[in-house]
């Protein structure tokens, strides 16, 4: 796994554990090396800063281990860097050095959390409208909501549904079933209709826990699999129903005096979640997750945040989304608090950032462009949010966020499959999510299963370099699990391509592709060039069948505010831009996009007709 460097020759000591300065999380690339002047060759002794990171030099070094302002740990000896724990990126494409090796996140979860609680009981843990939860107090209310369950009836055997808001006693549900060993399922709480029903159906969960609010999408759901037990959270207390036999009020369970005060039976491989991924193409599939899995989630997550002791992230994703769900698991580790809201809020959000002190915000799906289109403000750099992190930063909107707000942009790729992420920009490379993980391995491959050249798009395959960092499959559904777990390796999906430096980027769903006088078009990447385009606020770009036996290609437009519409003149900029067979022949405009509750597209709603669109054949004849 880990590749220690070699000093063979040079005559020189280094640091005992061969370990990064936990101040700073960078990539070291095979053509950069850190190297420290001698200021004192005579000195030896350990590094003034072994007590937190752990950082030793043995009794023959030569130089003593100090800190740099670059982040790495280097020895004061003549010509010497000690450089930190290295593991190879697949196929020699560069090696990463990483602050906290995953290594250390080997505890369990719940071992973790009572760690945590043991080492800093009164530390911070999560902020939420006013409240505080130090992880002292998280660790009884996980004990006396554990015992509870165990009291009626919930065992490791069952799977368990919850359908919540974020609030900080969601997070205590999360940690209780993780403690008892029992998989829980956490329900969109913006389904309804057949799409919640089926995810209901196809878990069958024993117990179902739920915001009283969301009763009335809710019951019908679930009354094809009748649960043994349902908990309501906030239920009006005055109102008919929410009562009798196996029905439950979580306000009364988080305050009962059993308490289970550690997991019985906790192991890497124990399927502790079901996450079922937003299916627009059919019906969503639910993924197992690991203890391991999870653990692996959040420590990419304390990488890609640049998770520094002392920071607040701020937590608007939903907690039934891996994103943010990791990030739990991140604040026991680290010495980081959350800062924890009901939902995200345009308007609200750089408010709720200032308050909280927030020092990194998340991302994904359109979000960046929605903030983005929130009135300039005086106060748009009054923030202490020096990091924002998370997947699908179209180059534009990279530039003007980061010029805007003033943040630190880190844009990654992954997939809740591959325990959330695959691999982390921390370069600010535009248009690049970054280089594979030290533990994962990544092939770009053609239809065929083999190999592309550097440069060449294909789709990304992914495989662990230990055991349990893959998903072992999809809850009873064995064809798909064939499907994408063939040969070995996830089979993502995605379309993406390496350059010749190893770094990795995305191109898109490989079924978001159509086929034009013989030639494979990425959707993704006609869209981010059009996502240049000073009039275009949103695209996107889809096939329309032709009588030739291929696709022509369609361009939907979402027009900045204020914008007139000029098809002939969007195309006619995007011709140096594009290769002839990319360019759209027809243009359509919609007022709003219809959108996945996580701010994707939802392609299969958009026409793909050409009826009514403006037709750049009609208009050069």
């Amino acid at each position: 796994m880990s590749s220690l460097v070699s000093f063979a020759g040079l005559g020189i000591a280094s640091c005992g554990r061969h370990r990064p300065c936990r101040r700073n999380l960078n990539y070291q690339t095979n053509r950069r090396t850190y190297r420290a002047k001698a200021k004192n060759p005579a000195i030896s002794g350990a590094c003034p800063h072994s007590d937190r990171d752990g950082c030793s030099t043995g009794a023959s070094a030569t130089g003593r281990c100090a800190h740099r302002s670059d982040g790495w740990h280097a020895t004061t000896s003549r010509l010497a860097t000690c450089t930190p724990m290295v593991q190879l990126a697949p196929r020699g494409r560069g090696r990463i050095g990483m602050t906290i090796p995953f290594s250390e996140y080997r505890e369990t979860i719940d071992q973790m959390l009572r760690t945590a609680a043991r080492a800093r009981p009164d530390f911070p843990y999560c902020r939420f409208q006013g409240e505080t939860v130090t992880i002292g107090e998280l660790e009884d209310r996980v004990a006396s909501l554990a015992g509870a369950f165990s009291r009626i009836g919930i065992t490791a055997e069952d799977r368990v549904a919850i359908m919540l808001p974020n609030h900080p006693a969601y997070v205590t549900t999360f940690l209780a079933l993780v403690r008892l060993g029992t998989c829980q399922v956490p329900l969109n709480t913006h389904l309804r209709g057949e799409g919640l029903a089926h995810q209901v159906r196809q878990t069958e969960p024993a117990a179902v826990i739920a915001a009283w609010q969301a009763r009335d999408q809710l019951l019908p759901a679930i009354a094809e699999v009748n649960p043994r037990h349902l908990v309501w959270f906030g239920r009006d207390r005055s109102a008919p129903g929410g009562t009798g036999p196996g029905t439950h009020d979580l306000e009364d369970l988080l305050a009962g005096r059993d308490r289970i005060a550690e997991a019985a039976g906790a192991r890497d491989d124990r399927v502790l979640m079901i996450m079922f991924t937003s299916g627009t193409t059919g019906p969503a599939k639910g993924a197992m997750l690991t203890d391991k899995m999870l653990r692996a989630s959040a420590w990419a997550a304390a990488v890609s945040s640049d998770a520094q002791p002392g920071d607040v992230l701020f937590l608007w994703e939903p907690l039934y989304h891996i994103g943010g769900c990791q990030v739990l698991i991140t604040a026991l580790k680290e010495q980081v608090s959350i800062a924890l809201v009901e939902r995200f809020s345009a308007s609200n959000f750089w408010r709720q950032v200032r308050e909280t002190g927030s020092t990194q915000i998340h991302f994904f799906g359109g979000i960046l462009a929605i903030l983005l289109k929130e009135p300039p403000s005086e106060r748009d750099r009054d923030h202490k949010a020096r990091v924002a992190w998370g997947a699908n930063c179209p180059p534009p909107i990279w530039r003007a966020f980061q010029s805007r707000f003033g943040t630190r942009m880190r844009e990654a790729y992954g997939m809740t499959e591959a325990s959330s992420f695959t691999s982390i920009n921390t370069d600010e490379r535009i248009g690049s999510v970054g280089r594979p993980l030290p533990y994962f391995e990544v092939r770009i491959v053609d239809d065929d299963g083999r190999d592309v050249p550097s440069g060449a798009t294909g789709e990304i395959w992914v495989r662990g370099r230990q055991p349990g960092l893959i998903t072992p499959g999809y809850f009873r559904n064995a064809d798909a699990t064939a499907a994408a777990l063939a040969g070995g390796w996830l089979h993502t999906g995605d379309l993406g391509r390496f350059d010749d430096e190893g770094y990795l980027y995305f191109a898109g769903r490989k079924k978001d592709s159509l086929r034009r006088l013989g030639e494979n078009i990425s959707a993704f990447e006609v869209e981010r060039v059009f996502l240049e385009h000073p009039d275009i606020a949103e695209c996107a770009v889809v096939g329309v069948d032709n009588d030739i036996g291929d696709q022509d290609v369609k361009l939907i437009v979402r027009l900045a505010a204020g914008r007139p519409p000029d098809p002939g003149g969007i195309i006619q900029w995007s011709r140096p831009r594009l290769a002839d067979f990319q360019v759209p022949r027809y243009v359509a405009f919609i007022d709003e996009f219809p959108k996945t509750p996580t701010e994707r597209i939802r392609k299969e709603l958009l026409s793909k007709s050409a009826e009514g669109c403006w037709d750049a054949g009609r208009a050069a004849s």
